[in-house]
């Protein structure tokens, strides 16, 4: 796990450059915009929704009766913001994720090569649609395994772990797409993404559980205040991104590590006659 440890320490040193800090200003901006319009004009319309299925459906009283049993009958008044965070929490990760993505991991993925592994060749394994595809199917299955783990918040441990791991899964996943697209033949990234799939893991799940703090907060504006709701959600969508850009500098480096060992490892090795 070195490498790990090695890369980590480099995509720090990386995400506070005033190049990277520009390079968050896109899906930044795209994320802001984004939630911002639809916060603005669809928040009051969805809790509206909400509140009603939980009264046509009786859950006002079930969910009374659960919080209540674990001790926390206070957040009955605020069941329907929580259950609101809940639902649009995988949206705004998968959004923010997609715009990372496929704006910034190119980006990214020049600046590191060129820093640090300017010797290695490129041999464009990837592209930009395959990019898009890994993208867009990766968060719609990220989103829909998050809303089936909903009920686990009951147990809030398991749920934060079972969320970690489908951070760790997901971002393993497009991550190391993006940060091999360009330097990686199809055949090499494979056996990189297969040979390294627990260290890809590990990255992923310790992003994950940074990943947790804009939920935190987000769920500290929806137990303080409606009113904070939007604010808050956006201040949760500025977080996501910059963890993601840390997440994309962490997978770049330790990717593009990974690969030149696997070249040298290539060359090295004996010539059957």
């Amino acid at each position: 796990m070195s490498g790990v440890a090695t890369a980590w320490g480099r995509a720090l040193r990386a995400q506070f450059s005033s190049r990277m800090l520009l390079l968050s200003l896109v899906p930044l901006l795209l994320s802001l915009l984004t939630w911002g319009a639809l916060l603005w004009f669809g928040l009051q319309p969805f809790l509206d929704w909400l509140h009603a299925v939980f009264a046509d459906y009786g859950w006002f009283q079930a969910s009374g009766s659960m919080l209540s049993t674990l001790g926390l009958g206070v957040l009955q008044v605020m069941v329907v913001p929580l259950m609101a965070i809940i639902l649009l929490l995988p949206l705004m990760i998968a959004s923010s994720l997609l715009f990372m993505g496929i704006f910034a991991m190119p980006a990214i993925e020049a600046y590191v090569g060129r820093r640090q592994f300017p010797q290695l060749e490129r041999k464009e394994g990837g592209s930009f649609a395959g990019s898009v595809w890994m993208n867009l199917t990766s968060v719609i299955v990220f989103a829909g395994l998050w809303l089936m783990t909903v009920p686990l918040y009951a147990v809030p441990p398991v749920a934060v772990l079972v969320q970690a791991a489908l951070w760790g899964w997901v971002t393993s996943r497009v991550m190391s797409y993006d940060a091999l697209a360009a330097h990686a033949t199809a055949a090499e990234r494979q056996a990189l993404m297969k040979a390294r799939r627990w260290q890809l893991l590990t990255i992923g799940m310790i992003s994950g559980l940074l990943g947790a703090m804009p939920g935190i907060a987000w769920m500290g504006g929806a137990v303080l205040s409606v009113v904070l709701f939007p604010f808050l959600a956006i201040l949760s969508a500025w977080l996501y991104v910059m963890i993601f850009l840390f997440t994309g500098l962490w997978f770049q480096y330790y990717c593009l590590q990974a690969l030149q060992d696997l070249r040298a490892a290539n060359a090295s090795a004996p010539v059957a006659s």
